[in-house]
């Protein structure tokens, strides 16, 4: 790789500022940065930005690379319908529109009458409003729907009548991490809801002590009933639905991001009753999945860490009386978290070595047929409703971009509802699954995509993807970002790490907490597998992952920096001893521990990338990408770590970060930008690996 030296922005340093954990002096110079307002902070950004482009306007292949994404993003996309009354919703995209917008058609067959209900493009200039959630009454009369501006997570409720696409007055704000559970006569619909921040700190404050309100339409947000909270508990994520039959409200209250929850409900057909406890242990995972009258179905971890089905009486709730009428399954089996009680069938998503398998059951378990999809791949998405016997299911995989199947429910059986038409030779691409040892002998699914005609090769550039954290799969899905990778004779690799739900609750606490170095050893044994079977080596050989994904980058980076050519860290976690500090990063204290602790602060200090950065390494040229309005993994983690690798780097090698404005953790992004971002990388890439 020759590149000319950079000259980085000169970064203030604040040797004042040291932290004591119980007796060790941590120094956090950079401190200063995680004033995302201050102008100290926005010169810097825009310095960093600076550099930033002026390398990579300097790649011949990047503007090139961008017009190839924009052709290949030119393509009509469907999301997954949700049926209510006779009306279908979806979103639609019919090519390069800057966000999606939501339809509704008039059945779901093909000669229904469709109509675009909200368009958020409309609502700014450069698509920086985005449609985060919706979800339409049980008639389909009345449709609640969440905007978020730049990406944040906070979003903002409001009411569209479907038949005149005219919004009623209710605006309901402050709310984040949650969905509008509507009442059965649509009179009004359950939500989260969260304290006001002060000025300044929107995207940087903590958010604890959120609660369940109820708003009925037509009032003011003051008025919202408070249906739900726990003061003496501020740490829990609250999650509300109501169920199909629109008897009961169901409450999950989760102590952090580990899905251990418990769950209450309300009996909505008596007025005024209380919310009382179901499932209140603590002890496992249950996610709703329906219900049958006063009987309520759960996928649960409890008893089975690859996950079952149980059945549980509302009048008899304790474990003895639970029926179970889909057991754990077998082997390298999982029943995933995404199923549904639809049609009066079980329709239960499972992975089988990572790849997706869908199976409808009767409510008593007997296997009514198994659904058959196309390759390895994933499903993304179920809807159904419980008294429609019409569903419908997401699928995609590398070489296969979203398409959409409808569900017969009686029978079980499959059509094709809506598939995309996009004009790429997908034939010449090969999607394999092999496995790999990593560093304690533990078995590793590895997904690798490429041309069919590209033979193992040390000069193959790759891209190494993982996550590994908070029992998240890396099961096969579509990345058309990567289309002009593989025309350039390019490897993608997804390694399925440990600290995922690939396989279950025990794959999962084996990769956090103090088990989270198995994460970075399972990461670190995929790089060695793909150099020693030949396929590339390290000086084509690039890291990439996103959030706890950054993380993971920023880990191996600083414990293997030899063995990368080039690393790219997006909106990761950076600085493990204070991501509990900002918004709701005390929830991935589940996933990590905290430094609050002694034995949280041993393992964290560990491992944590800004802190184990050394002076004079070589480290691999690296790409550090991160949004300014992103409040969920502040940029702080980003801006800090980048100015350490910056002022540690020993090599030749560039540090870079791009910073982008109006931007949050990626949801919501306009498509220009989309495009720009994943041209950028890849350009990056291309420079950097000798593409």
């Amino acid at each position: 790789m020759n590149t000319k030296p950079l000259i980085y922005p000169a970064t203030r340093r604040d040797e004042g500022t040291v932290d004591d954990y119980f007796g060790t002096k941590v120094a956090d110079p950079y401190r200063w940065l995680e004033d995302d307002t201050s102008e100290e902070t926005k010169a810097w950004v825009a310095a960093q930005n600076a550099v930033t482009f002026a390398f990579l306007a300097d790649i011949p292949e990047r503007e090139a690379i961008a017009e190839r994404l924009r052709a290949l993003w030119n393509y009509e996309k469907f999301g997954l319908p949700v049926k209510r009354g006779v009306r279908c919703f979806y979103s639609h995209n019919s090519g390069l529109q800057a966000q999606s917008v939501l339809k509704v058609a008039e059945g779901s067959g093909p000669g229904a009458i469709e109509s675009v209900l909200l368009d958020p493009n409309l609502l700014s200039e450069e698509g920086l409003v985005s449609l985060n959630s919706w979800n339409p009454s049980p008639d389909g009369d009345l449709l609640a729907y969440a905007l978020a501006e730049a990406g944040s997570d906070w979003v903002t409720w409001r009411v569209r009548e479907v038949s005149t696409g005219k919004d009623l007055p209710d605006t309901l704000r402050w709310s984040k991490f949650g969905e509008a559970a509507w009442l059965g006569d649509g009179s009004g619909f359950f939500y989260v809801r969260y304290a006001e921040p002060t000025a300044g700190s929107e995207l940087t404050g903590v958010n604890r002590a959120g609660w369940i309100a109820f708003h009925r339409l037509g009032s003011a947000q003051a008025d919202d009933e408070v249906v739900f909270a726990r003061s003496d508990e501020p740490e829990l994520f609250l999650g509300a639905t109501t169920s199909d039959d629109g008897a009961w409200l169901v409450l999950s209250l989760q102590e952090g991001t580990n899905y251990e929850n418990r769950i209450w409900t309300r009996d909505l057909r008596v007025p005024g009753s209380p919310v009382l406890p179901l499932l209140d242990a603590n002890d496992a995972s249950y996610v709703y999945l329906g219900n049958s009258g006063d009987r309520f179905y759960f996928r649960t971890s409890r008893g089975a860490p690859r996950g079952r089905v149980i059945a549980v009486d509302r009048g008899r709730p304790e474990e003895s009386a639970w029926l179970e009428p889909v057991p754990e399954g077998k082997g390298r089996e999982v029943l995933e978290f995404g199923c549904l009680l639809a049609g009066g069938r079980l329709l239960l998503h499972w992975l089988r070595d990572v790849a997706s398998a869908l199976t409808i059951h009767a409510l008593d378990g007997t296997l009514v047929r198994e659904v058959e999809l196309p390759g390895l791949g994933s499903l993304t998405g179920i809807s159904g409703r419980a008294d429609d016997e019409e569903g419908f299911c997401s699928y995609s995989s590398y070489d296969r971009p979203g398409s959409i199947l409808r569900l017969d429910l009686s029978t079980g059986a499959s059509s094709l509802w809506r598939a995309p038409r996009l004009d790429y030779p997908f034939e010449e691409l090969l999607v394999e699954r092999e496995f790999y040892a990593s560093k304690d002998g533990t078995r590793i699914p590895l997904f690798i995509v490429r041309r069919k005609d590209l033979v193992r090769d040390s000069g193959n550039p790759t891209i190494l993807y993982g996550y590994g954290g908070f029992s998240i799969s890396m099961s096969p899905y579509f990345r058309l970002g990567l289309l002009p990778w593989f025309e350039r004779g390019g490897i993608l690799a997804v390694a399925c790490l440990r600290g995922g739900g690939e396989y279950g609750k025990d794959w999962y606490d084996s990769g956090r907490l103090a088990n989270k170095q198995n994460v970075f050893d399972d990461f670190i044994a995929a790089a060695e597998h793909l150099v020693a079977e030949g396929w590339t080596s390290t000086p084509k050989l690039a890291i990439e992952g996103g959030s706890n994904g950054g993380l993971l980058v920023g880990a191996c980076l600083d414990q293997r920096p030899e063995l990368f050519g080039a690393a790219v860290a997006e909106v990761g976690v950076m600085d493990m001893l204070r991501f509990h500090r900002f918004t709701v990063g005390w929830g991935w204290k589940s996933d990590y521990g905290s430094s609050e602790t002694r034995e949280g602060f041993d393992i964290l200090h560990a491992y944590s990338p800004l802190h184990n950065l050394r002076e004079g390494r070589s480290y691999p040229a690296t790409l550090v990408v991160t949004g300014d309005h992103d409040d969920r993994v502040v940029p702080a983690h980003s801006h800090k770590f980048t100015a350490r690798l910056q002022a540690c780097q020993g090599g030749k090698a560039p540090v870079l970060t791009r910073i982008e404005t109006d931007a949050g953790h990626g949801a919501g992004l306009p498509l220009p930008k989309v495009i720009q971002s994943v041209a950028d990388t890849l350009a990056f890439l291309v420079k950097v690996l000798g593409a």
